[in-house]
């Protein structure tokens, strides 16, 4: 009994040992994050780097599909280990998680066995990276929402396989603030997918509400009457804002974001096939053609010359940056984002090129390019400003090897790039708690006024970095103004018409400007000839030329063949008033519902059963190809015909004698030229006709693609499908009668 005693103490304290020890364990974890939730229910995180600086890093648009496991593969392999070399304060992965598409790439609606993939690749990388998975935040994206008739059912697999969602984090904008010592770094996310999520191709924007904008600009002010320390605000979302609606009372994120002078807007969305330079500086003015901007030409609207208030309490103009960062699907792209002392900088990483052995991030001076701020400006001028802040080059390094040298380089390019004016080691910070991570801080005091100049691209800025094995790595070369100057980047064509457009806002303008265009094609010479009486004919062009007699005679050509002009007519009205096509928009089949301009047509859940208007402007990504890329040409090809029909009657009423004017010498001349184009081989006749089966292969493919998409066959949209091929092919039988 004795022994059997001795037994069970021994187990007890066993017992009690493995208990303390999975306590102390998880206290370790949970003091690594240092996350709380105060008296008002704000979440902080205590930063870990005893200084006033952290860093976050942002994943996009993963994709993750069945038909490329390559996808999963490389992010399981490369972002573990890479977040537990860099040990962020935070990672936020924005939107298209999954990729929800066919193998043809024409279906998209959700497949749970991509996210499956999905939830285990997450927990493998949270794992292998050693953080805690609540610093994880990830937003759903357009992709996510394909097909997701509402949050809650049984294909919305968001919320079943998500980290926000196995967290508990359903609303649709959720915050988090990083603390130091010094200031507070507001992070909030929103998810501003369709409530009604339709299958793609028409789910493409962003939707924010005014009830989602309430929200965000309550989570954005939390801290404005309780905080006694600065705060720097980041927001994160999937949708670029020139892909964002505005919502029911014409309000945008823009405004919310402007209210509250956010450092930046982090989104995804449109990936790196676009372009590298994906980033925009908004800012309280600009062009505007009504309440909301409708473009911007340049990357950042060009500023007056300095006229900075420096009275007390004067501020200058609401801005902030807006940074589309590419994406890991085909360019396996990540983020690293650094808040020092409230200068914001970022560096993107490909790890498709190249495996990154150490990474080097600047954190000031800032690049005058991506990241100056007419607020910083305003700080220099008026002297409101820090010093410390500006008293030192810094940087982090990230690397596995111990760091043996940095050196700091500043050359100045008003002679050239081979003129260095300054290069200096760079001192390390202590042995804080991010060292051990692989994250070491170094900084080089420097005279920061000895490099004041009216231009913001003359000083450029690389750092190098050589590692124990005598490796070197040097930074991206960047400008820097420490007079906070901007300087201009230009767009390219393809980044210019993702950022620079604000296309939910341009929808309407485009669609009617385009209708419009065609009813006066075929109402103008028709009123031409019933009002006003007046013939345009092939015979008094040729008396009197000049474009105006030219497209007057083609369309009233065009208006004497009834079956053509009202066909035209009746086609564009019912594109107007009725349904274009009707279709599976849901990832369960069985709901078929219809399309016009105005979105998809679908019934409430609610006891009133109401019907609804959703997609709107989504739907802009099958309307205006098919007005401007099918409709218009065909028109413009059908006017060709007639034109042809009837300069090959004039050729063969010329070369057979049958004018009355048999000896007329301009008659004889005009028979030579015409011969070369109207002969029996008709050639531009032919030339048209091909330009026909391109327009036929164009609708075709289009129409593949809209069966493909959303479950149709012919009986589902016969006016799309068919009007205009039968039109076209009735106007090519009927040029080819000459008599």
């Amino acid at each position: 009994m004795e022994s059997m005693r001795m037994k069970t103490v021994s187990h007890r304290r066993r017992i009690s040992f493995t208990a303390l020890l999975l306590l102390v364990l998880a206290i370790s974890l949970s003091t690594r994050v240092s996350g709380s939730i105060d008296e008002s229910g704000n979440r902080v995180i205590e930063a870990r780097t005893g200084q006033d600086l952290i860093w976050v890093v942002q994943l996009s648009d993963l994709h993750f599909s069945v038909h490329h496991p390559e996808r999963a593969i490389d992010f399981k392999n490369i972002v573990g280990p890479a977040l537990s070399l860099i040990n962020p304060s935070l990672v936020f992965i924005t939107g298209d998680l999954t990729d929800g598409k066919s193998k043809d790439m024409l279906t998209m609606k959700q497949n749970e066995d991509e996210w499956l993939e999905y939830e285990s690749v997450m927990q493998d990388v949270v794992k292998r990276s050693g953080l805690n998975k609540t610093i994880f935040y990830d937003l759903r994206g357009n992709h996510d929402s394909f097909g997701v008739p509402a949050v809650g059912s049984s294909v919305d697999f968001f919320s079943k396989y998500s980290i926000n969602g196995q967290m508990g984090r359903k609303e649709n904008v959720n915050a988090v603030t990083v603390e130091t010592s010094e200031r507070k770094h507001l992070f909030v996310g929103v998810d501003t997918t369709m409530r009604i999520g339709l299958r793609g191709p028409t789910n493409l924007f962003g939707h924010p509400t005014d009830e989602l904008l309430s929200s965000l600009d309550s989570h954005l002010s939390q801290w404005d009457n309780q905080s006694t320390k600065p705060v720097t605000k980041i927001s994160f979302g999937h949708f670029p804002l020139s892909f964002s609606a505005l919502s029911h009372s014409q309000k945008s994120l823009k405004h919310v974001f402007l209210k509250h002078s956010v450092s930046a807007y982090l989104c995804g969305h449109l990936h790196s096939k676009f372009g590298k330079n994906l980033k925009r500086h908004h800012h309280s003015g600009g062009i505007s053609l009504s309440d909301n901007d409708l473009f911007q030409l340049n990357m950042r609207q060009s500023s007056a010359e300095s006229t900075e208030n420096c009275s007390f309490g004067a501020l200058p103009a609401a801005e902030f940056w807006e940074w589309e960062m590419g994406d890991w699907r085909k360019n396996r792209a990540m983020r690293i984002m650094a808040i020092d002392r409230g200068h914001v900088s970022y560096i993107d990483l490909d790890f498709k090129s190249k495996s990154q052995k150490t990474i080097i991030l600047p954190t000031f001076p800032l690049d005058s390019r991506f990241m100056s701020t007419s607020f910083a400006r305003h700080k220099y001028e008026c002297q409101h400003m820090i010093s410390s802040s500006y008293d030192a080059i810094r940087s982090i390094v990230f690397s596995h090897s111990l760091i043996l040298e940095v050196v700091a380089r500043v050359y100045d390019s008003s002679p050239g790039f081979d003129n260095l004016v300054m290069e200096a080691p760079m001192r390390k910070h202590g042995d804080d708690s991010s060292s051990s991570s692989g994250a070491t801080f170094f900084s080089l005091p420097w005279n920061y006024r000895a490099f004041e100049d009216p231009l913001p691209d003359r000083y450029w800025l690389q750092i190098e970095v050589t590692d124990i094995k005598g490796r070197s790595t040097l930074s991206e070369m960047r400008p820097f103004s420490i007079n906070g100057l901007s300087s201009k980047v230009s767009w390219t064509w393809n980044e210019f018409r993702v950022m620079g457009f604000q296309w939910a806002a341009l929808y309407y303008p485009v669609l009617w400007s385009a209708l419009c265009c065609l009813f006066l094609v075929f109402l103008i010479p028709k009123c031409i000839i019933i009002v006003f009486k007046k013939q345009y004919t092939l015979k008094k062009f040729i008396a009197k030329k000049g474009p105006i007699t030219l497209v007057l005679w083609i369309l009233q050509d065009l208006c004497r063949i009834p079956v053509v002009w009202f066909g035209y007519m009746a086609y564009l009205l019912y594109l107007i008033f009725f349904p274009w096509f009707s279709g599976e928009v849901f990832t369960e089949s069985g709901n078929r519902t219809y399309m016009t301009i105005m979105g998809w047509v679908v019934t409430s859940s609610g006891t009133d059963r109401k019907h609804e208007y959703i997609g709107q402007p989504d739907v802009m990504v099958l309307v205006i190809p098919h007005v401007v890329f099918v409709v218009i040409p065909s028109v413009l090809v059908v006017c060709c015909l007639v034109a042809e029909r009837e300069m090959y009657k004039d050729y063969i009423r010329t070369v057979s004698g049958k004018k009355e004017d048999d000896h007329d010498w301009g008659r004889k001349k005009r028979s030579q030229s015409h011969s070369l184009l109207f002969s029996n081989k008709r050639l531009i006749r032919k030339s048209l006709l091909m330009a026909s089966l391109a327009l036929y292969w164009k609708h075709f493919k289009n129409c593949w693609a809209l069966a493909r998409a959303y479950e149709m066959n012919v009986v589902h949209f016969p006016g799309y499908s068919l009007v205009v091929p039968l039109l076209l092919l009735y106007v090519i039988w009927k040029t080819q009668k000459v008599a």
